[in-house]
């Protein structure tokens, strides 16, 4: 395939981990009707974003508080997700080119006696919990046991993964992550989930807190997606946050974890300084693991409003040659009317943004999250298997 005259020496993608836009056709399937967290977090109060609302956020849908504006910045549009599923996998992988023909297995009672009880042979020491819960609660609820007995926490949620807590001086990093290796390669077949995620946290009773070593055991992902056609190609691709987790790794020429969004920012800012070409890939994960989960639509209004304001430096620094992409994988509806904690089958924001690009377009309703893969992967001269670029529609 030729280069299109549309080529970006680079491309920037951020993901907003769990910004949803509002309930896709299916969601009812999914007990998702009327969930909507852009939606319902811009009506519980004035929000402050700039730099999203220029670039045409306020354009994808009506948010109150918001009017759209007839003289934007960016292009922008709104993503369905093809795959069956709600979780970080299905959305990043079908973002990437690829569609899922079954959903990863969820545990709403939690995992079958038989898997726990060969996990626990393997590891040579019981667990606590086995159930669906909050990351937060369940430490509060079985800290105490767990640093009085030596056992690790295993717990889900409504998405496909298994997450096992432990507290750092109980159970030293290294160890714990021995042990997501052992649930990773135990969760196949038809307990093949998306994600064994490592938990350590740190503390006392009454003040256990989540430290900064998670670590996620991804399933791998099928072939060829974006970052295989890109290695492919001899793209250059810098993983920021999750993205290396969430891929196995594959395709990522190098990568850093981020503390916070915040940290996020500062390594994105860092990656524009030092690398000149390729795609730079980045996952901003606390509007989901600290507000839309704990259902906290204060602070998923604040942190929004934080990415906002760190956005305005961040987009003067761009160049003409550059490309930025913000969308997000799923939605995390931290509205208290339902009770829910899971994240939310809807559709996501799509804004496109170059110094040298057509602006204002509409982009409209994408019918996959893989036509943000597909432009990528036209940029640089090379296709996946799903998606329809837009590349040529931000050119005019």
């Amino acid at each position: 395939m030729q280069k299109s005259e549309a080529h970006f020496d680079r491309v920037i993608w951020i993901v907003l981990d769990s910004v949803g836009i509002g309930e896709l056709p299916d969601a009812a399937s999914y007990g998702d009707v009327g969930r909507d967290t852009l939606g319902h977090i811009a009506r519980s109060r004035r929000l402050n974003l700039p730099n999203l609302v220029r670039l045409g956020l306020a354009n994808i849908k009506p948010l109150a508080n918001f009017a759209p504006l007839s003289s934007l910045a960016g292009s922008y549009g709104k993503g369905a997700t093809v795959s069956p599923g709600k979780d970080t996998t299905t959305g990043h992988w079908e973002m990437a080119g690829i569609w899922l023909d079954q959903a990863f297995p969820v545990y709403p009672y939690g995992f079958p006696k038989s898997l726990i009880e060969e996990f626990e042979r393997q590891i040579e020491r019981r667990t606590l919990g086995n159930k669906p819960a909050s990351g937060t609660e369940i430490i509060k609820e079985l800290g105490e046991e767990h640093v009085r007995t030596g056992f690790p926490i295993v717990y889900t949620s409504g998405d496909s993964v298994f997450q096992i807590a432990a507290h750092e001086d109980v159970i030293p990093i290294a160890e714990l992550y021995g042990m997501c290796e052992i649930a990773r390669k135990l969760l196949d077949g038809p307990n093949r989930v998306g994600r064994v995620i490592a938990r350590p946290f740190t503390g006392t009773a009454g003040d256990f807190r989540r430290t900064e070593r998670r670590h996620d055991y991804a399933v791998e992902p099928p072939r060829p997606m974006l970052l295989d056609v890109l290695a492919e190609a001899k793209i250059p691709v810098f993983g920021v946050g999750k993205i290396h987790d969430i891929y196995n790794g594959r395709g990522v020429d190098d990568y850093v974890t981020t503390k916070n969004n915040a940290d996020g920012l500062a390594k994105l800012s860092d990656a524009l300084a030092q690398r000149p070409k390729g795609l730079i890939f980045a996952n901003l994960v606390d509007f989901d693991m600290l507000y839309g989960h704990r259902k906290d639509v204060e602070g998923f209004a604040r942190s929004l409003e934080e990415f906002d304001a760190l956005l305005g430096p961040f987009l003067a620094a761009l160049r003409p040659s550059d490309l930025l992409l913000i969308t997000a994988d799923h939605g995390c509806d931290p509205d208290p009317v339902n009770p829910t904690t899971d994240h939310s089958r809807e559709y996501v924001p799509i804004l496109a943004y170059s110094p040298s690009i057509r602006s204002g377009v509409n982009l409209g309703t994408r019918a996959t999250l893989a036509d943000m893969g597909q432009t990528i992967a036209e940029n640089f001269g090379t296709k996946i298997p799903h998606g329809t670029s837009f590349l040529n529609s931000l050119r005019g």
